[in-house]
């Protein structure tokens, strides 16, 4: 059987200075290449995190884009595992960073016997933390 392994995301944004300091400066992603000019892009940029790795683009020239919502197709969010979610998101906060979706007032919560907690990025995308994933 041909197997697939993840390479990236693509994540566009209306405001990728935010953007950028979000995933570097809070998440702590490494920035790989900024290209600007791209393709009709301002910026086309590749950031690492772990084994993971985020393409950040603009909008092309006079395409406007359209804000993410749970009501829409496709990826909905993308997930970051880590061993203790208490001490993540008490990270992103002293980092500065506070806008996190909360359930029934709380940042942090159970979900099928693991710790969760999300995360919402400058351009809208949400980014769940959790300590394990039930299958």
């Amino acid at each position: 059987m041909y197997q697939f392994q993840f390479h990236h995301l693509c994540i566009q944004t209306d405001c990728y200075e935010q953007s950028l300091a979000f995933y570097q400066d809070i998440l702590g992603a490494t920035l790989l290449q900024e290209t600007p000019n791209f393709h009709t892009r301002d910026f086309n940029t590749w950031l690492q995190l772990g084994d993971f790795a985020i393409e950040l683009q603009t909008a092309k020239a006079g395409q406007p884009l359209i804000q993410m919502n749970k009501h829409m197709n496709g990826l909905a969010h993308f997930c970051l595992l880590t061993a203790d979610v208490t001490a993540a998101v008490q990270m992103i906060q002293a980092r500065g960073y506070k806008k996190f979706q909360t359930k029934n007032q709380a940042i942090i919560y159970q979900v099928e016997g693991s710790h969760l907690a999300k995360v919402i990025a400058p351009e809208g995308t949400i980014i769940e933390i959790r300590d394990s994933v039930a299958l």
